[in-house]
């Protein structure tokens, strides 16, 4: 990494928020992930801007990061620089039936402001662990929701540092998928459409899938949720049980013994565990059921 890009990158952000070899394992819900070359936290638009135009001029790889609920970095960490919205990027206002969130405001925020506006469509989001920028990527979902039923438009950052905003349509959503995994945007906000409702029916939904939450997902453990991607007609779940790796473990990872479709760290597991554990229940799954399992995690850094 150029040290006059470096310098450069000192002069747009304040220097506390310029962090090198930060431990990435702060940052993801697995607490795993080696050191990010750079780590840098970004509060405004027009920091936004300043830092993918100096990023792109230098020539720097760079990854966005949100609340780290989806992603598994690698054990010798990241060499380019990891973006992440610092708290003052979490701004959520309430507009008629809208909501305008910025991209670092966390899907939990963003349902208890559903709540007190006692607007309805977004309980299935509430309990998701992530940002509202790391949702668009995923077009996250549960519970027979998904992002792309609530979004109006979306604003995002290209890489020349313009600013474009996209309609539902024109995000691609899909499953687990969206524009962002076509072309390199970053998201800076979002707009949700939702309905009015009933304040007791939403809570009441609300506390419903909180309950099945912590009932069926190994919630004591760090995770990334759901490691697979749902094959067509089938559940991952199901498959890795009916496959006998309940409980399965590599290191200090586990299949959960409470969720199969589930990969834990249960015990200082490293990212080459999970990553290792994940290969073996592709490879054990195709060979007993002719099925592909993809995963639904992210993974950066080597592997």
């Amino acid at each position: 990494m150029k040290a006059e890009f470096v310098q450069k990158l000192k002069q747009l952000i304040p220097e506390e928020r310029v962090r090198e070899k930060e431990p990435m394992a702060q940052h993801t819900t697995f607490r795993i992930g080696g050191p990010a070359a750079l780590f840098v936290e970004l509060s405004s638009e027009k920091e936004a801007q300043e830092v993918v135009t100096l990023l792109n001029e230098y020539e720097e790889d760079y990854y966005l990061v949100g609340n780290g609920s989806n992603l598994l970095v690698s054990d010798s960490g990241f060499s380019g620089v990891i973006l992440h919205f610092a708290k003052e990027y979490s701004h959520i206002e309430v507009q008629g039936e809208k909501i305008i969130c910025e991209a670092g405001a966390l899907l939990s925020q963003i349902g208890r402001v559903a709540l007190e506006a006692e607007l309805s469509g977004f309980a299935f989001a509430a309990g998701i662990p992530g940002s509202i920028g790391g949702a668009m990527v995923m077009n996250a979902g549960a519970y027979g929701g998904e992002m792309k039923q609530v979004v109006e438009k979306v604003r995002l950052l290209d890489k020349t540092g313009h600013i474009v905003e996209k309609n539902c349509e024109e995000m691609h959503f899909a499953y687990r998928h969206s524009l962002l995994k076509e072309e390199p945007y970053l998201v800076l906000q979002v707009t949700l459409s939702l309905q009015k409702g009933d304040k007791a029916v939403i809570l009441k939904e609300m506390e419903e899938l909180a309950k099945q939450r912590r009932e069926k997902q190994p919630l004591e453990y760090p995770s990334a949720g759901s490691t697979f991607k749902r094959p067509e007609g089938y559940y991952a779940g199901k498959l890795i049980d009916d496959a006998g790796l309940r409980g399965y473990q590599r290191g200090g990872a586990q299949v959960s013994e409470k969720h199969c479709g589930f990969v834990i760290n249960k015990e200082h597991a490293t990212a080459q565990d999970v990553y290792q554990l994940i290969c073996d229940v592709q490879a054990k799954v195709e060979k007993e059921f002719q099925v592909k399992l993809e995963p639904e995690v992210i993974m950066l850094g080597e592997f």
